[in-house]
């Protein structure tokens, strides 16, 4: 599938963050022409720099709020393929300043989507969103494509939003259009280089680092945990098969199967036992401490995705269970952990991941 992206031209927003430096990743090995727009990377240190990603792509420092800017790039790197994946992304963040979130992550879904509108050059749009966009009733099967999009938080409102900006840009441009244009609605993502503030994993890895108990607020929660590979995987696959063939563009959910729909406090156990296995023999075994918060900002308790769809157009299936992607989270990090090659690190993941 890789070969498909050699010499095509390709706009990634949100590039400097940890999906985005992925994919920057994957579509260098492929030998893609890259242009990334983005705010600078948000965290320090960031999987951007350490991946040494700039010095291979044409790399913009952008706000996906600023429309004007967009489109001047738009013009000067006449993109093929667009993927859209600046946002805002934490939920907890988007209460402490949901007029921002809203503006990023509405807002600039207008903005691509008008920067799309405006430039035949593109063929092939995704605009990727979120499991949390719809509205959680916090059942126990999983959410398909037509159920009401309604996210509770800012965060996952605004991700509702996004989606259905894309729908009537769909509706009202796009389907009188050379172009063809999807969603894609993953779960939680998992793996090396995520340094991010009130998420799991990172959260792990800074305890593992500081010789400190990791500590677990909301250990109880169900979530559809993927390694990172996985939706960025189904993100190529969407906007390849729909350049191919606008007929497959369409809004799609990216989880795991059912048995890796687990708990935050099971999520921990697995990688508390794979850093054990491998720590140092003389260093002391990590544990998590639960700390849930009573009075903390809501967020969803239960939440898994029906992938249904994806499976039957696209024959997709999940590649790695959630013990695996902890396995090669781990794997990383101490890479990173000991100074060691972190490119080599991921280039090895990724031809692991595609050798299928």
């Amino acid at each position: 599938m890789l070969e498909f992206y050699k010499g095509k031209r390709i706009l990634i927003t949100g590039h400097t963050g940890f999906k985005g430096s992925w994919l920057c990743r994957i579509l260098i090995g492929a030998g893609a022409e890259i242009t990334g727009y983005s705010l600078e990377p948000p965290t320090d240190p960031n999987l951007f720099e350490v991946a040494d990603v700039k010095k291979h792509i044409h790399h913009v420092i952008g706000d996906i709020r600023d429309r004007e800017h967009l489109m001047k790039v738009f013009e000067v790197s006449k993109p093929e393929i667009v993927f859209h994946l600046a946002a805002q992304p934490i939920v907890l963040d988007s209460y402490k300043n949901p007029v921002y979130t809203y503006e990023t992550n509405v807002m600039g879904t207008v903005n691509i989507c008008e920067c799309v509108r405006l430039n035949s050059c593109v063929k092939s749009f995704l605009n990727v969103t979120t499991d949390k966009v719809y509205k959680n009733n916090e059942w126990e099967w999983g959410y398909r494509e037509n159920e009401p999009l309604d996210g509770y938080d800012p965060y996952s409102n605004s991700k509702s939003c996004s989606e259905l900006v894309t729908h009537s840009y769909i509706n009202s441009f796009y389907k009188d259009m050379d172009v063809a244009v999807s969603t894609a609605r993953a779960g939680n993502v998992i793996g090396g280089g995520d340094f991010a503030n009130n998420r799991i994993i990172p959260d792990c890895v800074r305890a593992v680092e500081k010789k400190q108990d990791i500590i677990v607020r909301n250990p109880y929660s169900t979530r559809p945990y993927q390694h990172v590979l996985e939706p960025l995987k189904v993100y190529l696959m969407i906007a390849k098969a729909q350049y191919e063939d606008n007929e497959v563009a369409g809004f799609y959910n990216v989880g795991p199967d059912d048995r890796d729909c687990i708990t935050t406090g099971q999520l921990v156990d697995i990688f508390v036992d794979k850093w054990n296995q491998i720590a140092n023999a003389n260093s002391k075994p990590i544990k998590w401490i639960n700390k849930s918060e009573v009075n903390s900002p809501h967020e969803a308790n239960f939440l898994k995705l029906d992938c249904s769809k994806i499976k039957k157009v696209f024959g997709w299936k999940p590649r790695w269970s959630v013990e695996q992607a902890i396995e090669k989270t781990v794997e990383w990090s101490k890479v990173y952990l000991e100074n060691g090659n972190v490119v080599d690190c991921m280039n090895t993941q990724i031809e692991e991941f595609y050798k299928h």
